[in-house]
Order: structure tokens, then sequence, then C-alpha cells
């Protein structure tokens, strides 16, 4: 599944997102998506299948791993089902709003695997801050991978 795109969104007073139709063909039309926390104050939303593969890469790590246990914690106990209504509609749980500050203007960003939710006005700011990286990241995400080997001897 691949999923992009930016899409100015607006949440209605119960705080249902509805989810373009271009979106919900590409997530084939799922009834229902699991909402948790995600980083930089922003909400994740997955599939059930491709949270399955998030909790697989995660059990690749060793149950000492502190950071992995945090992680899992953090985002499996507050990660919450919601149903995709007829009308494409999902309704983010109020405490995950709250815990990324989302008001009623949103953006919601297809992030090749997962969507993320954010509050217009901080989805503006995070772009402010991290446009002019854009290069400098590209070709460090697309360098070689040098992690866990031995660096050359001199």
């Amino acid at each position: 599944m691949l999923l992009t795109g930016t899409y100015q969104r607006t949440l209605d007073d119960k705080k249902r997102l509805v989810l373009p139709k271009k979106v919900r063909d590409a997530l084939g039309e799922p009834d229902s998506l699991f909402v948790a926390p995600g980083p930089d104050k922003c909400l994740w939303v997955h599939t059930g299948g491709e949270l399955e593969r998030l909790a697989s890469r995660l059990d690749e790590r060793p149950a000492t791993d502190t950071e992995a246990r945090l992680f899992r914690r953090l985002f499996f106990a507050q990660a919450e089902a919601v149903d995709v209504d007829r009308a494409g509609r999902i309704l983010l749980p109020d405490r995950l709003v709250a815990l990324a500050g989302i008001g009623h203007e949103v953006v919601l960003v297809g992030v090749r695997d997962h969507l993320e939710v954010w509050d217009a006005a901080q989805w503006v700011a995070y772009l402010r801050r991290h446009e002019s990286m854009f290069d400098q990241v590209a070709e460090e995400a697309f360098a070689p991978s040098t992690r866990g080997q031995v660096p050359p001897e001199i």
C-alpha cells in the first residue's frame, strides 16, 4: 500500500474526519482503522495489516531493549480501533485529539504505509522548520547504510 498526498480537512463537532475517496481507495475501503499517537504531535492512522507489520518489526527487538519496550507500551496502550462509516468518516478519540493538540482544522498526510493527522497550524510550522533540510535528509536517507558495520582500517 502506498499512501501519499496532503489533504486539508475539517473535523466536525464530534471530531469526525472525512477520509478523501482517493485515500479510502488506497486503503482498500476498510471497515475499521487504528488511530494511535505519533511522533511530533500528530496521530498515526493504520490499517490492521499495517499495524501488524509494525508490531512484527518491533518484535524483532529484544524484550530487554528499553526504548522498544517503552514505545510498545506508550503506542499500543493508546492505539484505538475506529470504524469507518458509510460516509468515509472516522471518529478521532477525544484523548488522542487532546494529546496531539489537534483543533478544528487538520491536515491528513500520506506517509507511505500510514496516514498522519496534524493540527493544521502545527503542520505549517513543521514544514517551515524542516523544508530547507530536504536535500540533506534525502542524501542521508538514500546513502548506503553503515549501521552495524565495522569502519575500514586506515
